[in-house]
């Protein structure tokens, strides 16, 4: 008996000053703000879950760098063999096209059909290629499918 409350007495001198705070800490905790003051939430945030990429869906562009495009005809679709097809406005394309993590997306250089075409289709086509070539990151925004790069934005309506 004697020994069991030696080793009670040891162990409640030991770990009284560890759970009672010291007078300093108490000043820390009444300085410091609390979450609620801070406006952090109590539950971490749930991380974003990532999207897959559309393979073999078509699309038809509807606004290239934010302007609508109504009057030209561009289509793009990314096969499962991660060849990427489509028709710029006068000439069909094809290229290498890699959906990657994090929504990474690069375009390989464009093998393209060498038709003549009005000045104002061939102007598009030229501009449309350049932003699907500069491609740097992809998205799925209400259904439509948004290309961003170093040359502008590119947004597709799923064609039928």
């Amino acid at each position: 008996m004697i020994r069991r409350l030696g080793y009670a007495a040891v162990l409640s001198a030991i770990a009284a000053p560890l759970l009672l705070p010291s007078d300093a800490n108490a000043q820390r905790r009444q300085q410091m703000p609390s979450r609620e003051e801070l406006g952090t939430p109590q539950a971490p945030a749930q991380p974003q879950q990532e999207k897959n990429f559309p393979l073999g869906a078509s699309w038809t562009v509807v606004s290239l760098n934010g302007r609508p495009v109504a009057d030209r005809r561009a289509t793009f679709q990314v096969d499962s063999n991660l060849r990427g097809t489509g028709f710029g406005g006068c000439n069909t394309f094809s290229a290498a096209a890699y959906p990657m993590r994090q929504q990474s997306f690069a375009v390989g250089p464009l093998a393209l059909t060498k038709r003549s075409c009005d000045k104002g289709a061939s102007d598009f086509e030229r501009s449309f290629l350049t932003a699907l070539r500069a491609t740097r990151n992809w998205d799925l925004v209400n259904g439509k499918l948004v290309l961003k790069g170093g040359a502008g934005e590119i947004q597709f309506d799923r064609a039928l």
